[in-house]
């Protein structure tokens, strides 16, 4: 995993847990998030268990008093029953389903009227599904993705997005939630915290991709960032990717802008991300027009290298572009063909994408109507005409 600075332990820093009366908690998936999530539970006195596939990634929180158990299911023997819980926050919806109700998942060991508590970013679907799992076993499950990124769970600042289908659950995992973030907000019932997340990654995608497009244009103009930046945080422009996350290196120290992107929230993540968003969307016939166009644009930065890098990185990719916009232009509308052409069971040649490509556009996306990209002998976009 990339190194944070913020993500450094001492274990003088926490207290030990020997006499703490607090319930047990175990914890799985040990990342960028997970490790620091972790980190203030300890801190705040519980007798936690941990688990990764990478046993090296706990020893921070082994030696300052945590248990590293060999297998979720191990984790769940340890910890469960009235009063526990395990939190779990990991990659993708395949791995909930592993860790959950695989051979050696939590459910094969955990005790009834245990707190189950995802914090991954999946499909609301994976959620409903592992609720109904638990609830075979007696325990209940609750989604709670979380927004604040990497600083905010160093910081114990994060915002908790929780589905719950029960009042009593969701009241006993607030003090959990509450060590480790802001007090939680109820979003609804199993589901609905993934529902709300995906909406608000999918407004942060934009959101940093119109900062970082703003401050490329403004330095393209010969406007100093940090002058730009003063004005954006307190006009109309002013957004948590502008004031708090800026993407721009030497405006902030302390954010990935500020050590070459690394660390933070890759674009592979965001990636990740906008997919669910827009298959949520589609499934619900929610038109999602401006998320699409990052979508793409979010793709030929991870292609063009930035792929583990922050996604504040996407201002790097602009710049990386300054003076031939149009490769941009020419790649988008490639993407755009292809994903079409796709959509309507043909096949694209990408080396024949030249002169014009027509393709149908799925019903799913947009109304179905034929599509033109016209590109002149220059391979710069003519236009795009319907």
């Amino acid at each position: 995993s990339p190194s944070h600075p913020a993500l450094s332990f001492s274990p003088a820093a926490y207290p030990r847990p020997a006499s703490m009366g607090l319930p047990g908690v175990g914890f799985i998936g040990l990342g960028n998030m997970g490790l620091p999530m972790a980190r203030n539970l300890l801190k705040a006195g519980r007798r936690l268990v941990v688990h990764d596939l990478n046993p090296a990634v706990a020893a921070p929180l082994t030696a300052a008093g945590a248990t590293f158990a060999s297998s979720p299911a191990e984790v769940a023997s340890a910890v469960t029953g009235e009063g526990g819980a395990v939190f779990t926050m990991l990659h993708s919806g395949a791995a909930v389903r592993e860790v959950y109700t695989g051979a050696d998942g939590l459910l094969s060991a955990c005790k009834p009227q245990t707190l189950l508590v995802d914090c991954s970013t999946v499909e609301p679907a994976t959620a409903r599904e592992m609720s109904s799992a638990a609830a075979a076993h007696g325990c209940d499950f609750l989604d709670a993705p979380v927004s604040g990124g990497a600083p905010g769970a160093a910081s114990a600042s994060l915002t908790f997005m929780v589905g719950s289908d029960s009042d009593a659950a969701f009241a006993a995992a607030t003090p959990f939630f509450t060590q480790m973030g802001k007090p939680p907000v109820r979003c609804g019932s199993v589901g609905a915290g993934l529902a709300v997340k995906l909406a608000n990654n999918l407004a942060l995608s934009l959101q940093m991709l119109a900062t970082a497009e703003a401050f490329s244009l403004g330095k393209a103009q010969g406007v100093d960032p940090h002058v730009l930046a003063q004005v954006m945080n307190v006009s109309t422009a002013r957004c948590w990717s502008s004031d708090t996350y800026n993407p721009v290196p030497g405006i902030l120290e302390g954010v990935p802008a500020a050590r070459d992107y690394e660390g933070g929230f890759a674009t592979s993540l965001m990636l990740k991300d906008l997919r669910l968003a827009l298959d949520a969307a589609a499934a619900v016939g929610a038109p999602t027009p401006s998320a699409e166009h990052a979508r793409r644009l979010y793709r030929l930065s991870a292609e063009r290298g930035f792929a583990s890098r922050d996604f504040g990185s996407i201002y790097a990719f602009l710049e990386a572009a300054r003076g031939e916009p149009d490769s941009i232009s020419v790649a988008l509308a490639e993407a755009w063909a292809e994903e079409a052409a796709t959509a309507a069971g043909e096949s694209f040649d990408s080396g024949a994408f030249g002169e014009e490509v027509v393709a149908a556009v799925a019903e799913t996306t947009a109304p179905a109507t034929a599509t033109t990209v016209k590109i002149g002998q220059d391979g710069k976009v003519v236009a795009p005409s319907a």
